[in-house]
This record gives structure tokens, sequence and C-alpha cells, in this order.
């Protein structure tokens, strides 16, 4: 049985809650990535996304100048890092998310995407499956209001 731990990237982008959301985005486009750990040391306190950014950050009108701490998730779904693989896929699965930070002891050691599932072709029917959960939440019509 495959763990995380075998898998993860460890060589994590991360940004303290002193950033600001100009900066991070500025470090995601240059980094071609869109989730950034925040941390404070090596504890995770919450991640953004591209998305965090654009609904919770500019289209809230709120300036590049503004703290992450207005955008950062907090309330995140974390493995640690003796998870198996399989089961990482079932929990992305089924809250329909793409990364998940892996920690020990409240600090994080790593990230798996559901991208190390499929490119490492560990498990790749589980990784379709997740990302097939994933991407039919995503293209569910929404109500218009």
């Amino acid at each position: 049985m495959r763990t995380v731990k075998e898998i993860m990237t460890t060589d994590c982008i991360t940004a303290t809650q002193h950033d600001n959301i100009y900066e991070l985005a500025v470090m995601m486009k240059n980094n071609d990535i869109g989730f950034v750990p925040i941390v404070e040391g090596r504890k995770l306190l919450g991640v953004v996304t591209d998305r965090d950014l654009v609904v919770r950050g500019y289209a809230q009108k709120h300036s590049g100048s503004t703290s992450v701490t207005e955008v950062l998730t907090t309330d995140i779904e974390t493995i640690a890092p003796s998870t198996s693989v399989d089961e990482a896929a079932r929990i992305m699965a089924r809250n329909q998310i793409r990364r998940l930070p892996v920690v020990e002891n409240g600090e994080l050691l790593g990230v798996v995407a559901i991208g190390d599932l499929a490119i490492r072709e560990i498990f790749a029917d589980n990784a379709g499956e997740a990302l097939s959960h994933i991407s039919e939440q995503e293209n569910q019509p929404s109500a218009v209001h």
C-alpha cells in the first residue's frame, strides 16, 4: 500500500498571513500554481486558492494590499503522511477538492494533488474517479439570481 508521503510535493510555495493578496496573485502567476498554503513557521494556518483571490478578494473590491487573512480558507481538509493514496483519492472525491495539505502535528509537510495520483499512475482509476466527481460538481448548472 502506497502512502501520500511517497508521492506528495514537499517543496511547496508558501506564504504567511503578513502577505497581501496582490503578492499571492503574483506568486501564483510566477510559479504557475493556483493554491498557496499559508503558514506560520511550518504550522499550517489555512490555504488560499486562485478562486479565493477572485471571489473573496478582487470581486469584493478588496485592493491588492488587503491581507491574505481576508481571503484565507481555514476550514480545510488535511491528511497525515501515512494516509494511503487510495484513501487520499476517496477524500478528494468525497469533498470535491483537488489538493490536500499533508500535515503532521499541525506542521505542513507537503501537498498531494489530484495530478500526483494520475501522473504517477498510482491508483489511476481512483484519481480518475476523484477528478470525475470534482468536475461533475464544477459543471453543474448554477442557479441564476
